[in-house]
């Protein structure tokens, strides 16, 4: 099994996931990308969101490198898109990740695409196997192991999700005592 399959597969998921919440309510997106000053309306961010989704299929089906390069494309995209905004102090009211009206960009947003475009670009340059969900089926072990596998990975694509929507959320939130 390939060393990056697990973060791997947690990068696609989030890329699938953000895909078809975008294909589904593309307002959110189209108000971030309008606000940084770039023409998109609703139909141009499904054209996208869908483009998302396919490289996210292909890319958890085992497509190989060229989709694993297509996601690693994706989120350096991402990242410069959030890069610039901070950048700029662009008051986005969303980052527009999972089309709703979730939280604005922060620094979490930042690192997380960039962490997910080094991994992503990792597997593309060859240096940990072809990632998708054909890595499970080549694990060597036992279904315990394979299932604990799917279990860790579907954990950490809810908790990367979570950082994303959450927890610039409470980096906010007033601190309440206990007495």
């Amino acid at each position: 099994m390939a060393t990056l399959a697990g973060p791997f597969l947690v990068t696609a998921a989030l890329l699938a996931a953000g895909g078809a919440s975008k294909v589904v309510r593309p307002t959110s997106t189209a108000r971030a990308v309008g606000e940084m000053g770039l023409p998109a309306g609703p139909t141009v961010v499904r054209v996208g969101a869908a483009a998302e989704l396919a490289i996210a299929a292909g890319a958890l089906t085992g497509g190989g490198r060229p989709f694993a390069l297509l996601v690693a494309a994706s989120y350096l995209g991402f990242a410069v898109f959030v890069g610039v905004a901070l950048r700029r102090g662009v008051p986005l009211s969303s980052c527009g990740c999972f089309g709703v009206q979730d939280t604005p960009p922060t620094l979490v947003h930042l690192g997380f695409n960039l962490a997910a475009a080094a991994v992503a670009g990792a597997v593309a340059l060859g240096v940990s196997g072809g990632g998708g969900l054909s890595e499970i089926t080549a694990m060597n072990g036992s279904l315990l192991l394979r299932g604990a596998f799917v279990v860790l990975t579907a954990t950490s694509v809810w908790f990367a999700y979570v950082a994303l929507t959450l927890l610039p959320k409470l980096q906010g939130a007033p601190v309440r005592s206990s007495s």
